[in-house]
């Protein structure tokens, strides 16, 4: 079985393969303090069940992909191993300015989204600690995309500046004309991310129709896209496990 790990900013997911199929999956807190051994007392609590024979990883934080490196190598030292970094054959070209800059998780999630909707060009968006827009050419390049802020980072950002406002429940409020602070805050988030990304996914699209022929497939991934799911009329599909088929992929190719 092969234990798939994508290392956020704020979350980490796993997940447990046998074959092609994701058997088993967590989403935990990242904490960048971790020691290689208390990231193993939690890892390995989860995976105890499952009989381990591979491992494949991504990180954007590199304090705990160092840390990582190290339980690996002490708790799984007879397992092969793929971690997403330079020298690794992902079968993604970068046609970006500067390739170093790319996150690792958007190169998965670019050959996912290409591996699952080949017949043209697609827009993955990603709704985590930033959200994340990339946009993958019918070829599976990664062609660039837009970054912005996450929505539990902007609310975070607005009860801290703001000295009546406060953090909500990200919830749908009953209209998009708040009665209240709680709802006015909540439609404002909801509905202006659903916007945001909706407007973005137009102007992509625009452009990506002046080379490519037909419009992409929006595909959400990440844990906040179940808030805009409906709301946001442009997503055509959401893939809450992208990244870790993504991993598979990665290791399948590495093999």
């Amino acid at each position: 079985m092969l234990l798939t790990i994508d290392v956020g900013n704020t979350n980490t997911v796993l997940g447990v393969f046998e074959g092609n199929e994701l058997v088993r999956s967590w989403r935990v807190k990242t904490d960048a303090r971790n020691t290689a051994d208390e990231l193993w007392l939690q890892f390995g609590a989860l995976v105890a069940q499952y009989k381990i024979t591979a491992l494949s990883v991504c990180s954007t934080v590199p304090a705990t992909l160092r840390e990582l490196r190290t339980m690996m190598s002490t708790y799984f030292p007879d397992l092969r191993t793929t971690i997403v970094e330079p020298g690794i054959k992902t079968g993604v070209p970068l046609l970006v300015d500067n390739p170093k800059e790319i996150g690792a998780d958007r190169i998965v999630n670019t050959l996912a989204a290409h591996t699952l909707y080949p017949n043209g060009p697609a827009i993955v968006v990603d709704f985590g600690t930033s959200t994340n827009l990339d946009v993958v050419s019918p070829k599976g390049e990664f062609l660039g995309g837009a970054l912005a802020p996450g929505i539990e980072i902007s609310v975070d950002a607005l009860a801290a500046r703001a000295a009546q406002l406060r953090k909500v429940e990200l919830v749908v409020p009953r209209s998009v004309i708040g009665k209240n602070t709680v709802e006015a805050l909540q439609s404002g988030t909801i509905y202006g991310f659903a916007g945001q990304v909706d407007g973005l996914v137009k102007r992509i699209t625009a452009e990506l129709e002046q080379s490519y022929p037909g419009r992409p497939t929006v595909i959400a991934t990440g844990g906040l896209a179940p808030l805009v799911l409906g709301i946001a009329e442009s997503i055509n599909h959401h893939e809450p496990d992208l990244t870790l088929i993504g991993l598979r992929l990665i290791h399948e190719r590495n093999a």
